[in-house]
């Protein structure tokens, strides 16, 4: 029997993928919003799959019409594509905003980081005059941070603007004196994609400059990508193997327990970030942030107050950001504790699953 809920189609890569997007799917699918509107996936891109090189030419070419199959099919209230501001990404996804707008579709169009609007055809007038276009056709445009809604609003006043930030599920977590004594090693991680711009290079450095000044610590790398190797070949070569570990991606509650061993989450980014779910899951954990203040990250945690801002590309600054944590255990455990009270405040899903409700609501 046909569910009478309103449908909602969400676009999005596969839910097994290692990837923001694939975590906010997995949220709105888990959360209270299924009492209120059927919702259901319209896979894309290649995550989650290894394709050849026709392979991937196919789905480029079917996917598109895979799409208009399924809308006329089904004809949803709300086509939801999640996106984001790189290339391929964004030429990919603006097909999909064709169709479903030509199929007569409300659109929510959630962009998930990537360049700012002024900067990503910032050579090329035409191309940028048609982005300002093509923001203005969704019905919503869903961004993750403050600084996103500013830019956005100055490049496409006419685009019809949300703010709603990601969020996670919140689980218990010991974030006693007891945790955090200063008789044992500083416990660092990192847990995400395993990318150049994610700074983990600069990281391994760190670890490097940590050991050559005598201060006991130990970091481990949980995820996976394309510097995977190199990472493991420079772990190698600083001979870190004793104090660095590198781990393969987690999930669950081997997540959940690899959060709950450590104190500080080292995360020099210089990606374009939008807001990184690794933040929230490190501060609802009681593991304190030494970041870079890049995208939506500066809208989440204050400097000395929830964890330690670094600038990006500078090795030398995370080592003395982690030092310091691991000479000042009082330090670690206040920022440790503002942390997880900031994440309870604000950062929900049941937050995030109400604000989808109302914004469907309106649309549906």
């Amino acid at each position: 029997m046909k569910s009478s809920l309103p449908h909602i189609l969400l676009l999005g890569p596969a839910r097994t993928a290692v990837s923001g997007v694939s975590t906010h799917l997995n949220q709105l699918f888990g959360s209270p919003l299924a009492a209120s509107f059927r919702l259901s996936q319209f896979q894309v891109g290649s995550e989650g799959a290894a394709q050849g090189k026709i392979g991937t030419l196919l789905r480029v070419l079917t996917s598109p019409i895979k799409l208009t199959a399924r809308i006329l099919r089904e004809r949803p209230a709300v086509v939801h594509i999640n996106t984001s501001f790189e290339p391929k990404g964004y030429w990919r996804d603006l097909a999909y905003l064709v169709i479903a707008k030509v199929l007569r579709c409300k659109v929510v169009y959630q962009v998930h980081g990537g360049a700012l609007p002024q900067e990503f055809f910032e050579s090329n007038r035409a191309l940028t005059a048609l982005l300002r276009r093509v923001l203005s056709w969704p019905d919503v445009v869903v961004l993750l941070s403050n600084r996103e809604m500013a830019a956005y609003r100055d490049f496409a006043p006419r685009a019809r603007i949300r703010l709603i930030a990601n969020a996670i599920e919140l689980h218990d977590a010991d974030i006693s004196a007891a945790r955090y004594v200063d008789d044992r090693p500083l416990e660092i991680v990192y847990v995400g994609r395993l990318a150049d711009n994610k700074g983990v290079f600069e990281t391994v450095e760190a670890a490097r400059i940590l050991r050559d000044r005598g201060i006991d610590m130990r970091f481990s790398f949980a995820g996976s990508g394309p510097a995977e190797r190199p990472l493991r070949a420079a772990i190698d070569a600083a001979g870190l193997g004793a104090r660095v570990t590198l781990l393969a991606p987690v999930f669950g509650v081997a997540k959940l327990q690899l959060w709950q061993r450590a104190d500080a989450f080292a995360f020099p980014t210089y990606h374009r970030e939008g807001l990184p779910y690794a933040l929230l899951e490190s501060m609802a954990a009681g593991v304190v942030p030494v970041i870079s203040p890049v995208g939506a990250i500066p809208d989440v945690m204050q400097h000395e107050v929830h964890g330690l801002f670094v600038p990006s590309r500078n090795p030398s600054a995370l080592a003395d950001a982690l030092e310091r944590l691991h000479g000042d255990r009082e330090l670690l455990l206040r920022l440790a504790l503002a942390g997880r009270k900031r994440i309870e405040d604000q950062y929900s899903v049941a937050r995030v699953a109400g604000d989808f409700r109302q914004l469907y609501a309106g649309l549906a």
